[in-house]
């Protein structure tokens, strides 16, 4: 999703959910924003990619035009298909969580 809107010339915001650590999700929002700002600091550094963590909420809402679109996107099946349940099992199973 990032590429997809990296190509088309736009800027990205990740947002991180800041939820405790528990069985489904492992990591700290802090842990998961160092991961990503390492991933991804030649994006940040360029100011195309910015993170945050955000308070865990559970919707979006708007009551009429707000100047942007909300915008659902589909990921390639490849990517549909990883299963973060999977790789969290994988990585327990392996003594790395």
């Amino acid at each position: 999703m990032i590429d997809q809107r990296l190509n088309e010339r736009k800027k990205v915001w990740l947002a991180i959910r800041d939820v405790p650590v528990d069985e489904n999700n492992p990591y700290s929002p802090e842990q998961v924003l160092d991961n990503l700002t390492n991933e991804l600091l030649d994006l940040i550094e360029e100011g195309k990619v910015i993170i945050s963590i955000i308070p865990d909420i559970e919707s979006v809402n708007y009551g009429r035009g707000v100047g942007y679109e909300i915008i659902e996107h589909v990921p390639p099946t490849e990517i549909k298909e990883i299963s973060a349940t999977k790789i969290r099992q994988q990585l327990r199973n392996e003594g790395k969580l």
